[in-house]
């Protein structure tokens, strides 16, 4: 079987994001795969010249690597290079890892990942985006034989908001990077040279992922500014790890306005192994997001056993199968409360740090990779199964 992937969500300009992440890591784990237990299968993938990801990171017998020029643009790539490019291997099956992809050549099955609904379901302030990648959405939701996407609240958006047939969408979730991500305690001559280098002192709270309006940080700054207010002792650090998103100039300026604002440390996109020794090291992991598919940094905190509160928006509550402390998301009150709990109640800490550590064990990138395959042979057998109906006997 010949499965054809649109790589454009690999381009270097897409690191930092989710998307990119997703691509990465599901590919890995079809080859790990492919190699032991799936020989039948092969996978082609395009890059750009000079792009060498495909080099460093993926090299195995089970995949095959087209170098193309279109790819450098990226509109023409989209809007029809792929669909040539990918028609020219003859797939059985043509893979989008993001909804935002390219439209695919209508003579192979399709099967889409579409994270999920946050341009339709949050303001185009909070997400930024335009009709074009709106529309690259509802084509590759409608073009595709399977839709997957990470989880039963999404699932529930991209029926209500595309008309999709329920049972041509699948839930694969995410998993993480368990070498980096776990409770084994970090180097200690490690964690005091990175500490240091950014002026972090423990207890510190920490978020972790992009610094965009639609995580809510600049409400996540207003209730730390709020614990602060009412107790004067207070004096836990906020630690804001991650690259500047959509809207970041109004986190700033929250940021700014605020009395204790030199105790918010802004570090910018770290490098995984920095950034797993930094969330170990936190008292507490704060996730205030507005809406999310999966939250990815919120598993990889429970992971590590890092007491966690979250937003109880969209699908954060049924990924952390309800085990951390919940606030609204749009009350600064309510949720500088539930940190000012979690930060003083030991107990509580405890309950939260093991319960975390036993959620995110059920994910990993293995079982999202085996589903995933499961699904592309099942579209594949269906398709010839359609196929072989509809000729004349």
């Amino acid at each position: 079987m010949i499965v054809a992937i649109d790589t454009l969500s690999l381009s270097k300009q897409y690191a930092n994001t989710g998307t990119y992440a997703y691509s990465g890591n599901l590919l890995k784990g079809c080859l790990r795969i492919a190699e032991s237990t799936t020989p039948g299968i092969k996978f082609h993938v395009f890059v750009a010249p000079g792009d060498d990801w495909a080099v460093n990171s993926f090299v195995s017998p089970f995949l095959h690597v087209h170098e193309t020029r279109i790819l450098t643009r990226k509109r023409f790539w989209r809007l029809g290079g792929m669909a040539l490019s990918t028609s020219l291997v003859r797939p059985d099956l043509v893979f989008l890892p993001t909804g935002q992809s390219s439209i695919p050549s209508p003579f192979s099955p399709v099967v889409t990942t579409i994270l999920d609904a946050m341009p339709k379901r949050l303001p185009p302030h909070l997400v930024g985006g335009g009709t074009g990648s709106r529309f690259l959405t509802w084509t590759s939701a409608n073009m595709a034989n399977r839709v997957l996407t990470i989880s039963e609240w999404s699932k529930r958006d991209l029926v209500e908001i595309y008309g999709l047939n329920p049972g041509n969408v699948e839930v694969t979730y995410l998993g993480y990077d368990k070498r980096l991500y776990n409770d084994v305690p970090p180097d200690p001559e490690v964690s005091a040279e990175l500490l240091g280098r950014f002026g972090i002192r423990r207890p510190f709270i920490l978020h972790h992922g992009m610094v965009q309006l639609r995580k809510n940080v600049h409400r996540l700054i207003q209730a730390w500014d709020r614990v602060h207010e009412r107790d004067r002792d207070f004096s836990v650090q906020l630690v804001l790890a991650g690259a500047m998103g959509h809207g970041h100039e109004e986190i700033l300026r929250v940021r700014e306005t605020s009395r204790n604002r030199d105790r918010v440390i802004l570090t910018g996109a770290l490098p995984d192994a920095e950034l797993a020794t930094l969330v170990k090291n936190a008292s507490l992991c704060a996730i205030p997001s507005l809406y999310e598919g999966f939250c990815l940094p919120m598993v990889e905190a429970m992971a590590c056993g890092v007491p966690t509160v979250a937003s109880n928006s969209s699908c954060i509550p049924e990924v952390s199968g309800s085990v951390l402390e919940y606030f609204d998301p749009l009350s600064v009150e309510e949720m500088g409360e539930t940190i000012r709990c979690a930060l003083e109640d030991s107990e509580l800490r405890g309950r939260l740090r093991d319960r975390g550590l036993a959620r995110a064990a059920e994910f990993s990138w293995e079982r999202c990779a085996r589903e995933t395959l499961r699904i592309f042979v099942g579209t594949v057998a269906e398709h010839g199964r359609k196929r072989s109906t509809a000729s004349p006997s």
